[in-house]
């Protein structure tokens, strides 16, 4: 196994990182704050916790977020029909970042990967239980 993983690959891994914690945060607030739920925002901030690892100097040396290609917005990342979509879509958004985040640790860190497919696991089960 590779130990070491390339600038453009921390690049990737930070922003995948970042948009797993964010897409967790947002559900987790609405869940806590809109619906009062405090045993679904103490599950979905302990995954959001659970979502680290500890090369971040290296992530934010390669962070590069000024110049990134797809930065502007795509106009159905704009609407959102109700709270619902926007819940959904942040679920999505963590789950694709967590199976990123999986793949690329596969390379790396048998233990990251691990962590980051039991975080996209945990997430399909509270996208069901939030939801339903």
């Amino acid at each position: 196994m590779n130990n070491q993983l390339s600038p453009e690959l921390y690049r990737v891994i930070d922003a995948n990182l970042n948009r797993l914690k964010e897409g967790i945060r947002v559900v987790e607030d609405i869940v806590r704050y809109k619906d009062n739920n405090k045993e679904l925002s103490y599950k979905l901030k302990q995954l959001r916790h659970k979502a680290k690892i500890k090369d971040i100097l290296e992530l934010l040396k390669e962070r590069d977020s000024v110049n990134d290609v797809l930065r502007t917005s795509i106009k159905s990342e704009l609407n959102r029909s109700d709270i619902s979509a926007i819940i959904l879509a942040n679920f999505k958004r963590a789950q694709e970042s967590a199976r990123v985040l999986e793949e690329l640790y596969k390379l790396h860190s048998v233990e990251y990967s691990e962590n980051f497919k039991y975080i996209r696991y945990e997430l399909y089960a509270l996208e069901k239980e939030v939801l339903l």
